[in-house]
């Protein structure tokens, strides 16, 4: 292992569509393998003092991504993290390239059946709502995250390790990706 892959184990970064559970995997991981938890999203919300789905509808998705370029910028220089990204995070390239050279990019991956099933009566997700802010009916839902999932699918493809996860306990997950962890970080 070289200098960089160590450096890199010190940040382990969570990446899959919403719903896929990173949030709720994320401080469960960090405590098992004895790191710190930053939530990307709730980290925004506090620093902007609104909701994401504010964010997105008043300044725009770019404006959005522009917040969290920043702040990965920063996090990718602290050790000992489990970060939980956004779902749409890794689509600016900067923001990609950033996660890729400064820490361990972990896909927990779904299928987009289940996350239609996780996500089908949410109504906090700005990308599955129509262009005045409602929540969208079950067939555009349907296609909406397909669309997504092919757009992002070749992103999570890139991943340093990818999770399974489905309908399993959480700690089931949280398992899979000690285990899928633990040759990187004992080095």
């Amino acid at each position: 292992m070289t200098v960089n892959d160590r450096t890199r184990c010190e940040r382990i970064y969570l990446a899959g569509f919403m719903g896929s559970g990173k949030s709720t995997i994320g401080p469960i991981l960090a405590n098992t393998i004895g790191y710190e938890f930053a939530d990307l999203d709730r980290m925004i919300e506090q620093a902007e003092e609104r909701a994401i789905s504010e964010i997105f509808r008043v300044d725009g998705e770019q404006y959005f991504r522009s917040l969290e370029r920043a702040l990965i910028a920063k996090l990718s220089t602290q050790t000992h993290l489990v970060v939980s990204l956004g779902g749409g995070t890794l689509v600016d390239p900067v923001t990609f390239r950033t996660i890729k050279s400064t820490g361990i990019l972990v896909h927990i991956k779904l299928t987009p059946e289940l996350i239609l099933r996780r996500l089908q009566h949410r109504s906090d997700r700005p990308m599955l709502m129509d262009g005045k802010g409602n929540r969208l009916s079950e067939e555009d839902l349907r296609v909406r995250i397909g669309e997504l999932y092919a757009s992002r699918e070749p992103l999570y493809a890139q991943a340093d390790v990818t999770i399974e996860a489905d309908e399993r306990r959480v700690g089931i997950t949280v398992d899979r990706v000690v285990r899928a962890l633990s040759p990187l970080l004992r080095g």
